[in-house]
């Protein structure tokens, strides 16, 4: 058991120790409303708001899914709202969190640049805010944010094209083609520089070829690759577009850095279209990603994607549900990190979580023995 999967362990069982303790409070769910979004109702604690940003991902889903039910266990009413990536349609809903009363708002955000005049409707009303995941930048109204370490995500994603083509070792040439996420999205620069600052030395000596040309010279001209909005049809076009503009004379590509798991959805149909084989004798490249999707964990059990880093957003939810119930107790915030997230305006105080890689050979012991997935899931 690796020591990140030990900490996971620890988190889960306090998690579970906590909603024991918790459940003698009584909360009432409402139903679904017509847009999607629901509200779960509390009798104690006053209201939360959730903002997600969309729910066409699978992760933002359980995210949300989690977070409430947390909240609802101990006591909160939780208002959970999902955007549809539309920037102005998420400050709508955080408006309406603030002028409902919401004690705390925890903001995923479209947008990390885009929300400084709601949040400061919501300061004006000492409304206290944590962003999820994503920081919230220019702005001195955002108090906390918990995220898992998204620069050591992108260092696990680097390290694994490393150790797999030896190029430690002096191995190469091998053809290469990096992505890069949604340049709108704050995350994405530390997926890309935690990569890149693993992967850029070997770009550099040539064992690492990009036929496309499209590697950037430093880590601040990432967005050059950058998939707006993570979409995976976008990710399989450029794919598509690279194959067949620049691997078409017969040479094979070797590798490729993809930083979630949405984009490599749609870089493996690339492949699989441009008639790379997965499995023994075939020659589909190393592909890594991020989230364990269900579809990309189905995908690395055919041998269509090489890895994924997990980030457990199990463990995100109870770190931020105990955040939630620490402000509004008066508490002292649980926070490791003051010194890396700065937002342009201040340092936001972060709480921090470890990420893990996950492999076709570890899909039972992290995700199916933590009942992350079930092995039907999976159909193992």
């Amino acid at each position: 058991m690796s020591k990140t999967w030990k900490k996971a362990a620890v988190v889960f069982a306090t998690a579970g120790l906590l909603t024991a303790s918790l459940a003698a409070c009584s909360s009432e769910r409402a139903s679904d409303d017509p847009t999607g979004d629901t509200t779960a109702g509390g009798d104690t604690g006053g209201l939360i708001g959730i903002a997600m940003p969309t729910k066409s991902l699978e992760r933002w889903n359980r995210d949300g899914a989690h977070l409430t039910e947390l909240l609802e266990t101990a006591g909160f009413d939780t208002s959970l709202q999902y955007a549809d990536n539309k920037v102005d349609q998420q400050i709508t809903q955080i408006e309406n969190m603030i002028n409902e009363g919401a004690k705390v708002l925890v903001i995923a955000s479209i947008d990390g640049t885009a929300l400084g005049p709601v949040l400061e409707k919501a300061a004006e009303k000492d409304v206290k805010v944590i962003a999820y995941d994503r920081l919230i930048n220019d702005t001195p109204n955002v108090d906390y944010y918990a995220t898992f370490d998204n620069y050591k995500v992108g260092q696990l994603q680097g390290e694994f094209i490393r150790d797999q083509l030896k190029l430690d070792s002096g191995e190469g040439p091998y053809n290469f083609e990096p992505f890069a996420g949604s340049p709108d999205d704050n995350n994405a620069k530390f997926f890309f520089s935690g990569a890149w600052d693993i992967l850029s030395q070997y770009v550099e000596s040539g064992q690492l070829v990009a036929k496309s040309g499209k590697a950037p010279k430093t880590n601040e001209e990432w967005t050059s690759i950058g998939i707006l909005g993570w979409g995976s049809d976008d990710a399989q076009a450029e794919m598509e577009n690279r194959l067949s503009s620049f691997y078409n004379d017969g040479t094979k590509l070797d590798a490729v850095l993809s930083p979630n798991d949405s984009l490599a959805l749609g870089i493996a149909q690339a492949l699989e279209s441009a008639g790379y084989k997965a499995g023994e004798g075939g020659d589909w490249p190393v592909l890594t990603g991020q989230d364990a999707d269900q579809a990309n964990v189905l995908n690395m059990i055919d041998g269509k994607q090489s890895m994924t880093v997990w980030k457990d957003t199990r463990a995100l939810g109870d770190a931020v549900a105990e955040m939630v119930q620490q402000i509004v107790k008066g508490e002292t915030v649980t926070v490791n990190d003051e010194k890396t997230y700065n937002n342009n305006v201040k340092v936001v105080p972060t709480n921090l979580l470890d990420p893990m890689v996950v492999t076709p050979d570890t899909i039972q012991s992290a995700l199916v023995d933590s009942e992350f997935y079930s092995a039907s899931d999976l159909g193992l």
